[in-house]
């Protein structure tokens, strides 16, 4: 709103202006006199607006009030604002469902928007020289892969922290949010909305760490256990990694290979187990195992890098019929239950 000129305004962003100058109170004397689409796309405009410069907000007061007791600052507007002020209008019933489409129109309503689109190279580069509470809060709210992806082009030590972090975190409060809009929010490429929250725990980082290969998910969870050998545990309960295939009873077993196609079974298998390559060819008829005996065979010499992202493939194969219902995943030692 700040950037707007003030001949280039609407009569609508004008009022919006003029609302937060009164204040809830002799805002609610105007609305209570518009009819119930008028308020809302009043209260709309005043969502858009994070803050208003003072000469704009004075250029708006001089045309609508020809009187000298004119207030001499305008309070930020926002979702918050418009929230009160409609619950003066309409009660505070009526003025909840409004309040979600109004809030719906905020750009930043999604919280993080601009993050979930950034490159996790670039991101990792932007943030790794934040404070480790800082970083755990912000992945924590990003979509796992991404969230992955990111923590692969950092430091294990600095992994193993967040990691540490985001598993101990519980819901975060609107106040933790603002500080980190006040450190972060003049880079145009941080977008957070302080009235977010998120939680954490142990299920959040075993999510994430099942996305992650070999290796890396192995550190951090030794550096865990170093801090916290419980903790640790309870992530690990929480992972299903490509060995916990022998978990899964015979039918489980034959639903999966159903959707596994042979040259990525053959892939994974490379780095199996014995005893897991002999319970997946044990649910397999004698043709389909000699198929994959013979793609296993032709592929000889593999990089394990190829073998686990096949592995991590057929996990997430693993993942989605747990999603769909079709495969019950308990932690270690748990029954699997197909339906």
């Amino acid at each position: 709103m700040s950037a707007l000129a003030y001949e280039e305004m609407t009569g609508l962003q004008k009022s919006a202006v003029l609302c937060l100058a009164l204040g809830p109170e002799g805002a609610s004397r105007i609305t209570q006199k518009l009819g119930e689409d008028e308020v809302e796309a009043l209260m709309i405009e005043i969502a858009r607006i994070d803050r208003v410069e003072p000469d704009l907000a004075d250029r708006v007061l001089r045309e609508a009030l020809d009187s000298a007791g004119a207030p001499t600052s305008v309070r930020p507007g926002g979702v918050g604002f418009a929230r009160e002020l409609l619950e003066k209008t309409f009660g505070a019933s009526k003025a909840q469902s409004v309040v979600k489409r109004v809030a719906s129109h905020r750009p930043d309503q999604a919280g993080f928007s601009r993050l979930r689109k950034a490159d996790p190279q670039r991101l990792a580069t932007m943030l790794r020289n934040e404070h480790p509470q800082t970083l755990a809060l912000i992945l924590a709210n990003l979509p796992p892969q991404q969230t992955a992806a990111v923590l692969k082009e950092l430091d294990r030590g600095l992994c193993a922290e967040i990691a540490y972090r985001i598993a101990r975190m519980e819901r975060v409060s609107p106040d933790s949010l603002q500080v980190i809009e006040q450190s972060l929010g003049a880079d145009p490429d941080i977008d957070l909305n302080p009235g977010m929250s998120r939680q954490g725990g142990p299920g959040t980082i075993a999510t994430i760490l099942n996305l992650l290969q070999g290796t890396i998910e192995k550190e951090i969870l030794e550096q865990v256990a170093e801090r916290d050998q419980t903790l640790s545990e309870q992530i690990r309960n929480l992972m299903f990694v490509f060995e916990d295939l022998l978990r899964l009873d015979d039918k489980a077993l034959q639903r999966l290979l159903r959707d596994v196609d042979t040259k990525t079974l053959a892939l994974a298998l490379k780095g199996a187990s014995a005893e897991l390559k002999a319970k997946l060819m044990a649910q397999m008829s004698q043709r389909a195992v000699g198929v994959l005996k013979e793609e296993m065979e032709m592929l000889g010499p593999v990089r394990m890098k190829d073998v686990e992202q096949a592995q991590m493939g057929i996990v997430q194969q693993v993942r989605a019929l747990e999603e769909a219902g079709e495969i019950v995943l308990g932690g270690a030692g748990d029954d699997v239950v197909v339906q």
